[in-house]
């Protein structure tokens, strides 16, 4: 007993003094806005991995990386991309890929979710602020516990990663041999299921499109982890209530409106592309594969644009109604508090809801029985405006900085790589290498402001709501349409 009250008193004193480090100054904890404490944690990041890349010893297995190429993979990793200007299976060694899988792995969790689970694990208690950046800002979402989320988004992530590697390497152990297939089992997974896209063969997937039980391996763990860890946790909470209550005759937990929309949006944003893919590729990039083989890699088209940037066909020989499609889908990207990028998919949901719900002449946003405030629907339309004209922006200096004449295809391939790179999607045209060094510059600016300016945009509208006037100026009606 007397034992276990000295422990409670050093952690007592060792708390305080936290605590003390952390608000013992009010008013400079106030001056680090959550917002700015988020941007900072990426380009810490991001500077700590292109000083690794230029300064680490054995990961390089050529010459050494410049500068601008370092910066550009530390930002693509970090932003969880898989944009690359340099062949990642010829150019790293295994302590390079080793060093790039690290920074995927921190920057698609969050470096704050990892120290939210250290600071947890030594018995020290989150602070307000702490808890209020370890996650996306949301509104609107099912309340969970944010302590027990923080240690179940590790738990999920480590599970699915594990599972998935040693899929992959059950599958490709027998095609080149134990010895040389668990490195790359491994790194495939991680970058699958923090929808990083990058590869530690040269050719993408490409060598791999006549495999349909790899390429059902990778679309699971892309689509686990572009659904949220918010609806995963849900989604597992009520799988364990219903098999509860199952036993004891009582009603069923019912699943928050935000998870279902989730759901089914994204169960939907993969099935209606899928056979669209197939029919635009039947006959071209997918002419000469097999029946099973036109079906899981038209599939995985469907798969891969939802901010994966795995590809198993060859971008620039595809159609253009393809990479149309692909540019769409690379727009909605995945859902709220996922490793995936995006406008995300509540946010195109609820605008397609919005839009049903004027044309029927309802003055709300309904879906399955239940209104949506106005107030998410006009922060949805407004976060659709703005990722909007950042990606007209994008497209408008990628064009200005690697235009026309460029052997690299036309604006198409421009618009494809600034809409990959915004919405950190990581699929191109073949484009990434043979871009200028203002090219590049662009590039990484977009790779960084689509990985954190929805987060900011919502932390600064959600934080702005607080500090409006007890006023509002006249009405005025304006005509539209």
């Amino acid at each position: 007993m007397k034992k276990r009250l000295t422990q409670h008193r050093t952690q007592y004193r060792t708390q305080n003094r936290w605590d003390s480090a952390i608000e013992g100054n009010p008013n400079a904890w106030r001056r680090i806005s959550p917002p700015r404490l988020f941007v900072g944690s990426f380009v810490i990041l991001i500077a700590i991995g292109t000083l690794g890349f230029l300064y680490l010893p054995g990961i390089h297995a050529d010459k050494p990386l410049s500068f601008s190429d370092s910066l550009f993979m530390a930002t693509s990793a970090v932003c969880v991309t898989g944009l690359s200007v340099v062949d990642t299976s010829t150019q790293f060694t295994f302590r390079g890929q080793a060093f790039l899988l690290l920074l995927i792995q921190l920057g698609g969790l969050g470096m704050l979710a990892f120290t939210s689970l250290v600071i947890q694990v030594l018995g020290f208690r989150l602070t307000i602020g702490t808890e209020s950046l370890t996650y996306e800002p949301r509104r609107g979402g099912p309340r969970v516990n944010l302590r027990r989320l923080t240690r179940d988004v590790i738990l999920y992530t480590f599970i699915f990663e594990a599972i998935g590697a040693v899929a992959l390497l059950s599958v490709w152990g027998p095609r080149s041999g134990f010895e040389q297939a668990w490195w790359p089992a491994i790194f495939h997974s991680v970058s699958a299921f923090c929808n990083a896209g990058f590869s530690t063969f040269g050719d993408s997937l490409v060598g791999l499109r006549d495999s349909p039980l790899t390429i059902l391996i990778l679309s699971v763990l892309i689509v686990a982890g572009g659904l949220g860890f918010v609806t995963m946790e849900e989604s597992w909470l009520c799988y364990r209530a219903h098999r509860r209550q199952a036993k004891k005759n009582k009603r069923k937990r019912r699943m928050s409106l935000h998870s279902q929309l989730v759901l089914i949006t994204s169960g939907l944003l993969i099935l209606v592309p899928w056979p669209m893919f197939a029919f635009f590729e039947w006959n071209n990039t997918l002419v000469d594969f097999s029946l099973i083989d036109k079906i899981s890699n038209s599939f995985f088209l469907s798969i891969t644009p939802r901010t994966a940037g795995f590809n198993s066909i060859d971008y620039a020989a595809a159609s253009d109604s393809t990479n149309f499609l692909t540019i769409l889908l690379m727009t909605i990207g995945g859902s709220p508090g996922s490793t995936a990028g995006g406008m995300k998919t509540t946010t195109f949901a609820l605008i397609l809801l919005l839009a049903w719900s004027r044309i029927r002449g309802n003055e709300t946003t309904v879906f399955r029985n239940r209104s949506i405030p106005e107030d998410t629907t006009q922060r949805a339309i407004g976060l659709a405006v703005v990722a909007g004209v950042l990606m007209a922006m994008s497209v408008f200096a990628l064009a200005i900085s690697d235009g026309t004449p460029n052997p690299h295809g036309g604006f198409l391939a421009r618009m494809f790589e600034a809409v990959s790179a915004f919405n950190t999607v990581g699929l191109s045209m073949n484009l990434t290498q043979a871009l200028s060094f203002s090219g590049r510059l662009v590039t990484i600016a977009m790779m960084f402001v689509g990985r954190v300016g929805p987060l900011m945009l919502a932390s600064a509208l959600v934080i702005g709501r607080g500090r409006r006037g007890r006023f509002r100026y006249a009405y005025e009606d304006v005509a539209v349409g």
